[in-house]
């Protein structure tokens, strides 16, 4: 049975493909169209689904699409409504885009793919729940969902149990944690539904003592926390019910802003987020132990693009009565398309659950020969790893030399994080790698730390993990404390407030990246390295050859290590990567 699942139209477009309930496939639309957050019908990523799959769209048995459009529909024209005459603005911008795609979902399906079978529509949050229930290594758990917004829900909470989940209460729209968050980040002038993670990053400088932070004492005060985990916002604070803004001019008073801070950023500012973040701590540490009352439930699966604020996710354990949670890597809306597909499999087609997400290497990879091609076709200057020993030697005295590399190996990933596939690698040893990864390739903002990788079997010995170590950890999706007798040796991976988001590797999974990691605490006596995706600002991870290229050339990257194959920057011309087209082999 093949199932495709699709995803589009709000942020993070991606398609995926199901084979007799197994993920074959799994992208998102942004890697091949080079757009950042590309919201379109994802075209050439259900190219590359079917491509890896070996089908053709005749052999598709079900298309699952991620929400119901209809009733997400009825929502907006609710809210225009309700709030009229305030809401007519945003109601004209808003109506093009659903007559001309959104309300068209099963024509474009059917014109696009040349499709005729059967398409479900699965609703946004129960997509979510799915997505994280269903790969999950539990036979039962309670499961959360919080995001901005679905159709109406904002946040769920049910259970799951062998192929089947019932989601058993909700919270609707406007009472949003995502938004909240998502408010504070246009305050901040951010950008909304990308920027909530320099919030999250830029609260470490901020005053994180509840008693002593009066912007958290404000802000707490106009959300009402309730005993059964629930929450309510008081309105006069926040306008995206009607408007194409979101704080109101309320909440700036209240913030002593006068507007958005145009990238000034200051002390103020610092306590706002870190305010912002104990807030939704608050709200989730609330919802998570009345869920787990509730539920009786010793594990926890959760998806939503809050289920990436990594901060909060690392003291769920400790501030909760779970004993283990598991949170699918990409668990914004690019998750979706997965969890629609899946769950049409499972709960509405009744069939076991036979795929547990071990991995997030659900993207296309590229052959050597693929690669040779391409750098002969081109005339780039290479030379030849003969064996995975002097790749790895090779390598890893390149990054205790201090620089910096563009590590392309295997399938891509899935969701948001470089997990070692698409990933720039540094010395995380040298107190200025991270000044020289913004000044060579990032470009980002300095209060932004970079993520640190250990291999699975160190952890204990450099982190203040839990135990048991969650699976989430191997997807970069927790924050937790630096030992403190490393923090001095790991300045690089070392945030403000001593903590680090790790990404924690097993061998069996990625046997290259972990013995790479091992190298360098060869010579270093640290297995640690610097991980951060291999991408510069502004743009999504790279996704084939030529995007590792053109990349490495218009930055400072000193070499790229592409499959079996060295590329040193300084030996090629530098009119290389801005030509219009790279011949492709």
């Amino acid at each position: 049975m093949i199932i495709v699942g699709i995803a589009c139209y709000f942020h993070n477009a991606s398609a995926c493909i199901l084979k007799d309930g197994k993920i074959i496939a799994a992208a998102m639309e942004e890697r091949f169209s080079r757009k950042k957050h590309d919201s379109s019908f994802p075209y050439d990523a259900l190219k590359y689904c079917f491509e890896e799959a070996g089908i053709t769209i005749d052999k598709v048995d079900f298309v699952a699409f991620y929400e119901k459009p209809i009733i997400k529909f009825e929502r907006i024209l609710s809210q225009h409504i309700n709030h009229c005459p305030l809401s007519i603005k945003t109601f004209v911008k808003a109506m093009p885009s659903w007559a001309n795609t959104k309300l068209r979902v099963v024509s474009t399906i059917r014109k696009t793919l040349g499709y005729r079978g059967d398409i479900l529509f699965v609703p946004h949050h129960m997509c979510h729940a799915a997505s994280c229930f269903l790969p999950s290594p539990y036979e039962e758990a309670a499961i959360v969902t919080v995001d901005g917004v679905g159709e109406w829900s904002t946040t769920t909470w049910g259970v799951g149990k062998g192929n089947q989940i019932e989601l058993k209460e909700e919270i609707r729209f406007p009472d949003s944690i995502g938004l909240l968050y998502s408010t504070i980040t246009a305050m901040l002038s951010f950008r909304v539904n990308s920027g909530e993670y320099k919030v999250m990053g830029l609260s470490a400088y901020g005053n994180m003592d509840r008693k002593t932070n009066k912007y958290y004492k404000r802000l707490r005060s106009i959300v009402d926390l309730r005993e059964d985990g629930s929450f309510h916002f008081d309105y006069r604070y926040f306008v995206y019910q009607y408007s194409d803004r979101m704080p109101s001019k309320a909440l700036y008073r209240l913030m002593d802003m006068d507007g958005p801070c145009r990238g000034d950023i200051k002390k103020k500012h610092s306590d706002i987020a870190a305010a912002t973040q104990m807030l939704a701590e608050d709200i989730l540490t609330s919802l998570l132990n009345a869920v787990q009352k509730r539920t009786k439930a010793k594990d926890l699966c959760m998806a939503g693009g809050v289920a990436l604020n990594s901060v909060f996710n690392g003291k769920i354990l400790s501030k909760t009565g779970f004993e283990r949670v598991w949170i699918q890597p990409d668990a914004s809306d690019g998750g979706t398309s997965l969890g629609a597909a899946i769950y049409a499999y499972c709960c509405i087609l009744d069939n076991k659950r036979v795929w547990r997400q071990e991995h997030a290497l659900l993207g296309p990879s590229f052959p050597s020969y693929d690669i040779k091609g391409f750098l002969d076709a081109n005339k780039v200057k290479y030379s030849v790893f003969n064996t995975d020993e002097e790749l790895l030697k090779t390598t890893s005295r390149l990054i205790f030399d201090n620089k910096v590399i563009g590590w392309f190996q295997g399938r891509m990933e899935w969701g948001p994080r470089a997990l070692g596939s698409r990933s720039i690698l540094a010395n995380p040893c040298n107190k200025d790698m991270q000044n020289i990864l913004n000044a060579k390739v990032k470009h980002r903002e300095k209060f932004r730390p970079f993520a640190p990788v250990f291999c699975m079997d160190d952890a204990d010995r450099f982190l203040e993990v839990d135990k048991p170590i969650p699976e989430a950890n191997e997807f970069m999706l927790m924050v937790y404390k630096i030992k403190e007798r490393w923090r001095k040796l790991l300045p690089s991976i070392t945030h403000v407030d001593g903590t680090g988001r790790p990404q924690l590797v097993r061998r069996e999974i990625n046997r290259l990246y972990y013995d790479v990691i091992k190298e360098f605490g060869k010579l270093s006596g640290v297995p640690v390295l610097i991980n951060t995706s291999f991408n510069i600002r502004g743009e999504p991870i790279v996704c084939t050859p030529e995007d590792a290229f053109r990349c490495m050339m218009g930055t400072g990257i000193d070499y790229l290590v592409m499959d079996r194959f060295l590329i040193k920057r300084a030996d090629n011309p530098k009119h290389m990567w801005d030509s219009e087209e790279l011949a492709k082999d």
